[in-house]
This record gives structure tokens, sequence and C-alpha cells, in this order.
């Protein structure tokens, strides 16, 4: 398939609804980047190796020098956010980034001033803001068709990619209005408040062909409509929530526990954070969004339908609370209640004291990167082979999520080589392990 990835020539726009601590942290990295300051600590497609053919070949090249990806040199960023401040003065109230490291990126920071947001209140209820579009959902989606095509062209970008950093919307579930593009349409014309802003955000990326990434819980592009504009206008799209802190450790430890056939009662989460987010999810409507998404981790890991014994009366409790003077420094404690033979229990406790957007930033960079690659790719629709990095992955109906993240990367591995025209690797071995031991 080499031959039909087209190149990542000329400049790549990523427009970011949302320029709050994720965003910032993410600009102002990769900013720092490119002037040499700082390494992209934490980013698979600038950090991370890829093993190609046998081991006995040992080619093990890194990813951005094996798949033809953006150059970050080449990334302009830009977005929208409810507040006016630009990209500067927004990281340094989030506190993420130490004054020192901003203030040598302090010039490229305050070029970039937010777009009026498309904003509904009733979404996000502990947010308030000036910078808003006013209008009706058609308006709107519009509105941010035209933010898109002029700055696209105020900045000479030959491809756009947008990423939703956006704070996490009020749960609710899909109705009819989001069952087909026609009534989607239809329902911005009616200016129905069932679509969301981040609904406006996705529609106006995918009516224009470019791809969408939703970083955050909410329903946005996982609804029939937007999958099928994703379908009509060949391009890609993915969601969603960057998993990041505790759901990290969960995707990571639930697979081992599980591998080894332990059974588990109970894990407790609780988190403390202070931040933008942890504002928005103090309202129940909205914590109610994330929760579903990082419950669903386990289920899908675990299985319990199928291991009974094991996890059939695991009791799984999530908490978020929000306490102002962590800031962005989040705190997760789990409590884990395992049992091995014989039944006989044991624990595990795990106090992960990180910093939300330290991990959010390279999986957004990587997000970005890796979406336009599937654009040049001809990929269109959902994108599962990027489950690695998201809590709640969309999938085709019918089809369960993996979680597991050794899985996960597996597939985002193999994908990477299938698009190369590499062959994929089971890791079976045995097709030339004899070969060796002869030899040796």
């Amino acid at each position: 398939m080499k031959s039909n990835i087209q190149p990542a020539d000329g400049k790549l726009g990523v427009l970011i609804p949302g320029l709050g601590a994720v965003a910032t942290t993410l600009i102002a990295g990769v900013e720092a980047v490119k002037k040499g300051i700082a390494q992209p600590f934490g980013s698979l497609t600038q950090m991370g190796h890829i093993r190609l053919g046998k081991r006995t070949e040992n080619r093990y090249p890194k990813i951005k020098d094996f798949v033809p990806l953006a150059e970050l040199n080449d990334i302009v960023f830009g977005g929208w956010d409810v507040y006016e401040d630009n990209v500067y003065e927004a990281a340094s109230k989030a506190k993420v980034l130490e004054a020192g490291l901003l203030y040598s990126v302090k010039d490229e920071l305050e070029k970039l001033v937010p777009m009026k947001a498309a904003f509904d209140k009733n979404y996000a209820k502990n947010l308030d803001g000036t910078n808003v579009k006013r209008g009706t959902r058609r308006e709107l989606a519009d509105e941010v068709i035209e933010d898109i095509q002029n700055f696209k062209e105020q900045h000479g970008c030959d491809r756009i990619v947008l990423l939703w950093c956006g704070s996490t919307e009020i749960y609710y579930e899909a109705s009819e209005i989001h069952q087909s593009l026609n009534a989607f349409e239809q329902a911005l014309d009616n200016d129905d408040k069932r679509i969301s802003p981040s609904m406006v955000y996705a529609y106006a990326a995918l009516k224009l062909g470019y791809p969408f990434v939703n970083g955050a819980p909410n329903l946005t592009v996982d609804i029939p409509a937007l999958v099928e504009l994703s379908k009509l206008n060949n391009t890609p799209i993915g969601g969603k929530d960057f998993k990041t802190g505790q759901t990290l450790m969960k995707t990571i430890l639930a697979p081992g526990l599980a591998a080894r056939a332990l059974g588990i009662r109970g894990w407790f989460s609780t988190n403390i954070l202070g931040n933008r987010d942890g504002l928005v999810l103090d309202d129940p409507d909205n914590f109610k969004t994330k929760e579903v998404s990082k419950l669903g981790v386990l289920e899908d890991i675990l299985r319990p339908e199928d291991n009974p014994e094991l996890y059939g009366e695991i009791y799984h409790k999530i908490r978020i609370n929000y306490y102002p003077p962590h800031g962005d420094n989040k705190e997760s404690w789990d409590n884990i209640d395992i049992f091995g033979w014989l039944g006989y229990p044991m624990q595990i406790k795990i106090n992960f004291l990180c910093r939300d957007s330290i991990l959010a930033a390279p999986v957004a960079l990587d997000l970005a990167l890796f979406i336009d690659l599937a654009k040049r790719a001809d990929m269109s629709g959902i994108q599962e082979w990027l489950s690695f990095y998201l809590k709640s992955p969309q999938t085709l109906p019918g089809l369960r999520p993996e979680n597991d993240i050794f899985k996960q990367l597996m597939k985002l591995q193999n994908t990477l080589r299938h698009l190369m025209g590499e062959d994929l690797i089971t890791h079976l071995g045995l097709d030339y392990y004899q070969d060796l031991v002869e030899v040796m």
C-alpha cells in the first residue's frame, strides 16, 4: 500500500476547539521541541521505534523514519476558546509548564489568539466565557466552516485536522436526529439543541473533508450521522477521550492480572484535580459522561460474562473530586482487591501523582499526526487502530472495543506495517527460531 500514501508535503494545520491546559501544553511543547530546547518524551511518533521483519534482521527504525508523517516544523496551530486569552496567557494561567520554558516560546504563543467558540453553556454549566459565537446551530456550523477555510488560506496550509481538546460535555444519548446525515442536517436547520457544540465542530470539519479526533468522552463523532458523513467525504475520524492517568494504569495492569488468571473482587478509583477539566467535571451531568467512559475499560478487558469465577462479582467504583490547590497535578488512588490460588485474598494499591496535561499532550500530538497519515493513505471512517490512545475507543456497531493496551499497540504497529507494505508480526517466531538454534 505504500504507493497509495500521499506525501506529507507542505503545512499541516492543527485546529483545536478548547485552548485550555492540554492544548496549550501541546502547543508550547511542540514549539519548544522545534527550538531544540526540549524533547518530545511520551510521543510514540517522535520517540518510538517499530520492529520490522524477523528478530534476526534487527530492523528497529523510529516510527517517524518509517512512515511519512508531517514534520513538527510544518505544523501550524490554531483554535477556538470561550476565553479571549492568547495561548501564552492561557498556558501561564494553566500553570502546567514552568515560567522559564513558556517564556522561551512566548513570541510564538502570543501570536495564537483563539477564534470565537461555538458554545452552549447547557453542555458545560460550570464554564463562563465571552469569546463565543451567537446564532442557530446551522449558523454556528457555517461560521466554523468559514473559520477553517480562512485559517487554511491565511496560513498557507495544505492539510487540516481538527482535534477536540475542549471540556467534557454533559452526558446524553443519541436520538433520532443523530441516526442519519439527512436527519442531522435537518436538525441543524431547525436549530435543534440536541446537537452539541462538539458535533458542530465535527460536522464542519467532515463537511470540508478534514479529519476529526475527539479527545473527550462526549457523544460526538460516534453517531451514525457523522460516521456516514466521514465515509461520504472519504475522511477518517477517531475517538474518544485521551487515555492519560488512572485509565492508562488500568489498561496496563488489568491485562496483566487477567493474563495470569488472577481474580478481582473490587477496584476502587478516586481522583482529585483542580484544572478547568476538574471544574467542569464538578457538575454531575458532566461527570457522568466521564464516568461512563472510564467504567467500560475493565469490563472490556476482563470480560466478566466469559470469566464469572474471576470477575463475575467485581465491584468497580470511580470518583472524581474538584480540588483547586492541585491545579493540573492530578492525583489518583486505586485500591484493588484481588485473589489467587485457592481464593486467597491480596491487595494492590496505586498512588499516581501525575500531570494530566503532560500525559495528554503527546497523545494529542500523535493522534493529529496519525489521523493526517490516515487521510493521506485514503482511509476513511472509524480508525480503530488509534485505540491505543483512547479511553473509550470508537468501533463499528456490534464490535466490542479492545482496551488491552498491549493488544492496542500491536494493532497500531501492524497497521503501520500494512500501510508500508511490510510483513505483519505475530511474535510466533517458529518460522525461524529452529533454524537459529541449529546455527548456534
